[in-house]
């Protein structure tokens, strides 16, 4: 089936390790040694099984680097007794999984079946991928990729590490956009690394205004080595500001470890991932948002046009640096979000819902419906979503919904005013509702106006429009929204404005 690199200290557990996976069809070549298995990397194995003391733990990190840069297209498997010393290492982004001796090797067998399914894919990782420019020019390149688990794709260029793409778990396929660089006129290379299967790669020269100050943003520390607070997508904006111009490049990440609850998110932005602009292009200066969302003047190193940004805070604020072994230059989308929320954009790329619920189901941020775990969540399909237009004064703005055949109401806000939404525009909250629920069961839609904890008596919320009611699809994608209201009310504080939706 496949060829098989094991590098294990103990003699034993070679000879028995290596008669099951021959048993399974493979071929086998042991090593004991570091050494040794250095000598077998001639043999350009698809998959390595390494123990991490070969025969201490830094001569097994020294080894997976090697592997790595030497076999780019091997998958590694770390089988281990230790598998808490290689958590937070660099070399655990190099790595394909970690299985914690002891283990069945029915396990071992089937993880090796599903990866070895990669092997035939139209395009591998380590798969070299030439392309010809006739004239100098800012390059980008979408690449659809699919994995069985999340990973870390490194991206090479011309021979050179440039980036990482995240590469999610599940059968369906994901498209990331990478931009390049300003690249010379001649031949280039692109070559992917890593235990995913490339579907398709191409190549773009988009218009440069957007894309040459695109940031290049290394991962937080905490995160390495972990699929947490991954920054899914970047999308850039052309704002004002008392009628002076700027360029808004703004980052959705997966979740965030630190600042707003779960709960919060779900009633006052209605995600869970966390969006942040990260930087601001002004005609004279530039700025990022750092530490406890100060904007201040951004005074550190480009790479040609490109801001150097590391993640510095656990909800996911920038500061200058270039640091660490992971960074990502993700392509920005240019949009107008004049007339929507910015989760819009997580709806043009539906794949960003799935990836947020995989990541609260990692961290148990995920709770049995209508329980109250803490700041835990039930499943995000349970919910319904409504995006509007609104505008505060001295107010705060929850939604309610009534199913059909029921006198319950239920609310975005849970009961809590600082769950209620207090800005001004347009904004996205959800309710969650009982599992399975259809659209045809909401009954009824209702803004309900609150009195803001700073106003001394009263205020008022004015509802312009709901654009759009929805539900999640069983696969996480947005439903079709099924509900809409364009005409513009006014409600004092104390007073709430209902809808009764048509039955289907």
């Amino acid at each position: 089936m496949s060829t098989v690199l094991l590098v294990e200290d103990d003699p034993d557990q070679i000879e028995l390790r290596t008669l099951l996976l021959e048993s399974d069809g493979h071929t086998v070549f042991g090593a004991s040694t570091a050494a040794r298995a250095r000598e077998l990397l001639g043999k350009k194995p698809e998959f390595a099984l390494l123990d991490l003391r070969i025969p201490s733990l830094e001569d097994g990190f020294a080894f997976i680097r090697e592997l790595r840069m030497r076999c780019p297209g091997t998958r590694i498997f770390v089988l281990t007794g230790l598998a808490s010393a290689i958590k937070g290492r660099p070399e655990h982004s190099l790595v394909d999984r970690v299985l914690q001796k002891p283990f069945r090797h029915e396990l071992l067998a089937s993880l090796l079946r599903t990866a070895a399914l990669l092997l035939v894919a139209p395009l591998l990782f380590a798969a070299t991928h030439g392309f010809s420019l006739d004239h100098a020019a800012e390059c980008a390149a979408t690449i659809e990729m699919s994995a069985p688990d999340a990973v870390f794709a490194e991206v090479h260029l011309d021979g050179k590490p440039l980036a990482h793409i995240p590469v999610f778990a599940g059968p369906e396929r994901y498209r990331y956009s990478i931009h390049l660089g300003k690249l010379a006129a001649g031949n280039h290379s692109i070559r992917l690394d890593r235990s995913a299967s490339v579907h398709s790669l191409t190549i773009q020269q988009p218009d440069p205004a957007v894309l040459e100050h695109a940031p290049i943003l290394y991962a937080r520390t905490s995160t390495l080595g972990r699929f947490s607070d991954v920054p899914l997508l970047m999308y850039a904006e052309r704002l004002s500001e008392q009628r002076r111009p700027y360029l808004q490049y703004t980052v959705v990440f997966s979740n965030e470890d630190g600042g707003t609850s779960t709960r919060a998110l779900m009633a006052r932005w209605g995600r869970t991932t966390d969006i942040e602009h990260v930087y601001r292009l002004w005609t004279d200066h530039a700025t990022i948002q750092t530490r406890d969302h100060k904007d201040v003047v951004f005074t550190g190193s480009f790479e040609d046009k490109h801001p150097l940004l590391i993640v510095s805070t656990d909800n996911n604020m920038v500061s200058p640096g270039s640091a660490g072994p992971m960074r990502f230059r993700p392509v920005p989308i240019l949009v107008d979000l004049s007339s929507a929320s910015r989760e819009k954009v997580m709806d043009d790329d539906p794949v960003t819902y799935r990836v947020a619920a995989q990541e609260l189901d990692r961290e148990k941020k995920l709770r049995p419906f209508g329980k109250v775990e803490g700041q835990s969540i039930s499943d995000p399909r349970n919910y319904l979503y409504v995006e509007a237009l609104i505008h505060n004064r001295d107010s705060r703005v929850a939604f309610r919904a009534r199913l059909d055949g029921s006198e319950r109401w239920y609310s975005s806000h849970l009961g809590k005013l600082d769950y209620a939404i207090e800005r001004s525009g347009w904004v996205r909250s959800t309710i969650e509702l009982p599992p399975s629920t259809r659209p045809d069961q909401v009954a009824e839609l209702a803004a309900e106006c609150l009195v803001d904890k700073n106003a001394l008596l009263a205020g008022m919320c004015r509802l312009d429009a709901v654009s759009k009611v929805f539900l999640l699809r069983g696969d996480y994608r947005p439903g079709p929204p099924f509900f809409s209201v364009a005409k513009s009310s006014e409600l004092p504080t104390g007073e709430m404005i209902r809808w009764i939706l048509p039955l289907k």
